[in-house]
């Protein structure tokens, strides 16, 4: 079911939003060589319970912490714990919060330390076509024009997005309607209406789109083995155009 958000509503939810973005920035800040994945996570769950908020994560269908940290080749849902960072690794990073029962969820892929130019790239395009999406998220407009939009920028450049994995609708609920996948032809799908909000979230992979689950249950990688980027923003669907809800006040 899509669900409307009324002015008050979107008000609650950019306050969620920017709570997400502040604390996804001190998460990235301890990213570097030698770090575990681990002590990441502890940083989210100290942010989120000095600001009185709930992690949108941990508990959710059995996920045992509150952000995932995904490597190289791991393309979402990896599970923080004692793995240790190296020079030249890119992780990605997803967090979900909730503010006065509201959640907001966004993901970025950085580099750790010095990475090799191709992965550089695929940070790069990854985020671009995120933006690429969200410039489709305006009143009128049909959901696939924001699909088509990410992949046809993923591809451009020589990547692929993945199919198995998308974006959703979010609000009270972490994922409500519509599914909102990265892939696709432009002009189907409900046309989007003020008042929507939607995580918008491209993974891309440096080569195949194909993935598979690890033996963790979570862990979904790239069957091939190269490397995927993951970025997400919440965001409402207004008459002024789409609003991205998850940056720093």
């Amino acid at each position: 079911m899509i669900i409307l958000k009324s002015a008050e509503e979107l008000r609650l939810m950019r306050e969620s939003g920017r709570h997400c973005a502040r604390i996804m920035q001190a998460i990235v800040a301890r990213v570097r060589p030698g770090c575990t994945t681990g002590e990441l996570n502890r940083v989210a769950e100290e942010e989120i319970a000095k600001a009185g908020l709930t992690a949108s994560f941990k508990g959710y269908g059995g996920f045992p912490e509150s952000i995932c940290t995904s490597v190289d080749d791991e393309v979402v849902h990896g599970i923080p714990g004692p793995r240790r960072l190296e020079a030249g690794q890119i992780v990605s990073i997803d967090l979900g919060i909730i503010y006065r029962g509201f959640h907001s969820d966004m993901a970025v892929t950085v580099p750790v330390g010095e990475v090799e130019p191709e992965k550089r790239k695929l940070i790069e395009v990854t985020e671009e076509s995120l933006c690429a999406g969200v410039a489709q998220a305006t009143v009128g407009n049909r959901l696939s024009d924001i699909s088509h939009a990410v992949q046809v920028h993923a591809e451009r450049a020589g990547f692929s997005v993945v199919r198995e994995y998308v974006g959703h609708g979010i609000g009270r609920q972490m994922h409500e309607g519509p599914q909102v996948p990265n892939f696709g032809p432009p002009g189907s799908g409900p046309i989007l209406q003020e008042g929507m909000t939607l995580a918008i979230e491209p993974m891309v992979n440096l080569g195949r789109y194909q993935v598979y689950t690890d033996l963790d249950g979570w862990t979904v990688r790239t069957k091939d083995g190269t490397a995927s980027a993951h970025f997400e923003h919440t965001v409402a669907v207004t008459a002024e155009g789409p609003q991205i809800l998850t940056l720093p006040g």
